[in-house]
């Protein structure tokens, strides 16, 4: 029994350890946000401001086009998780529920691509989206993030498929549902958590993005997404860090709720779709 005792305090201890490592940068862009740029540079380090300037977000929020940048974001984000689901969803459930004809190779395929990093795509798009007028648009972002993100989302969502008993899908075809409507009336409200689980992670992928926003929004200001534009406050000579990092908390706050609303179906998404 004290064995016991002692191995769940070890546990819930190393636990503590970790989740204080993992929130400590969260905690630490807070406290920066609040503390003057003479608290921020004093050694020893000060781990709470003596006066928090919550002045600073209120600076950042009506002097910098910090909404814009965050508007612009959430309409790339948006765009590219609405153009990838779409295409994922029938990708997916077609890769787990027929058997194609090179369908291996195709998943395979579809895995190497994810394997590629931003950077190699970089300058054939740059070109594609030039040669189109796309550069300096949203639009750019939305296709640039879908080659990222649909490779993910396929294979996520084909795991999740895989767990659905196809039973489901034949009784509804016995009443009369065409297959097509079985997908859409059985499988797809059976697969709502992986879905969840899949457009947050997509979401997540498009909002940090940077080095497609900057590649492909550099002249246009008024396109900036959040990552591009808080490098511009950057100064040549002197760097206001307070307000860098207080528009970093703008940029992080929406992801931090999204987790929080979405957590019990990105639990649920996750382990389901990880079973098979």
């Amino acid at each position: 029994m004290e064995r016991t005792r002692f191995q769940s305090f070890a546990l819930y201890a190393v636990l503590a350890v970790v989740c204080g490592i993992l929130l400590f940068p969260i905690y630490w862009l807070f406290v920066t946000a609040l503390s003057t740029l003479a608290e921020i540079r004093q050694l020893p380090p000060s781990f709470w401001p003596a006066e928090p300037q919550w002045s600073t977000f209120t600076k950042v929020a009506f002097e910098r086009p910090i909404l814009l940048w965050l508007w612009n974001s959430s309409l790339a984000a948006i765009g590219s998780v609405g153009l990838s689901m779409i295409v994922s969803v029938f990708a997916g459930y077609s890769l787990s529920r027929f058997s194609l004809r090179g369908g291996r190779s195709l998943g395979l395929f579809i895995l190497t691509a994810k394997m590629l990093p931003a950077t190699l795509l970089v300058i054939p798009l740059f070109g594609i989206f030039r040669s189109i007028g796309l550069i300096g648009s949203l639009w750019s972002l939305v296709l640039a993030h879908a080659t990222l993100i649909i490779p993910f989302t396929t294979w996520m969502l084909k795991g999740y498929f895989d767990t659905i008993p196809r039973e489901l899908e034949q009784a509804a075809m016995v009443d009369g549902c065409s297959p097509l409507g079985a997908m859409f009336r059985v499988v797809l409200p059976v697969a709502t958590p992986g879905l969840a689980a899949t457009a947050l992670y997509a979401f997540v992928l498009s909002w940090a993005d940077y080095a497609y926003a900057r590649t492909f929004l550099t002249n246009a200001q008024g396109s900036w997404t959040a990552n591009l534009g808080i490098t511009t406050m950057k100064g040549e000579y002197v760097t206001d860090w307070n307000e860098i990092s207080a528009a970093a908390v703008f940029i992080a706050l929406p992801i931090l709720l999204i987790y929080l609303f979405l957590e019990r179906y990105l639990v649920g998404g996750l382990t389901a779709g990880a079973e098979k």
